[in-house]
């Protein structure tokens, strides 16, 4: 377990007196609750999902992030439509890009165009949420 994070987490939480929302973009339903889980260990978090690109960036324009994890391959919209949608309305909110099969191009397109980080799946729980929590504390 990643408790030192956990507790970093938590106490940023804490100090800014309400959790991190994180939302969960993954058209995968148990990649989407597999990542909630994660984030469900600790209270420094308050988690929405989307299936798919056009439900994320249905719930972007209605609400603020704190960071978005976007699958980078989904049917319809890619994860880079999605991703520059999100920097449209949003520009200043972390996204992380997940991946299982994308290619070193599409990597880079999407480093180029404002993701912050890119994970790889399969996604072990110390990774995301190390990688969670470098994002958000600053």
């Amino acid at each position: 377990m990643p408790k030192a994070e956990f507790e970093r987490l938590n106490q940023m939480a804490l100090q800014r007196g309400e959790p991190f929302k994180v939302l969960i973009v993954d058209d995968e339903k148990w990649v989407r609750e597999t990542f909630k889980d994660f984030c469900e260990l600790t209270s420094a978090f308050d988690v929405e999902m989307a299936f798919s690109g056009a439900e994320a960036i249905d719930k972007v324009r209605l609400n603020k992030y704190d960071l978005i994890t976007v699958d980078l391959i989904m049917p319809e919209l890619s994860g880079l439509d999605v991703l520059s949608e999100i920097k449209r309305v949003s520009p200043q909110v972390p996204v992380m890009i997940i991946t299982g099969n994308a290619t070193e191009k599409l990597i880079n397109q999407a480093g180029l165009m404002g993701a912050c980080r890119v994970l790889y799946k399969p996604v072990v729980l110390e990774t995301f949420i190390s990688e969670i929590a470098s994002t958000l504390i600053k």
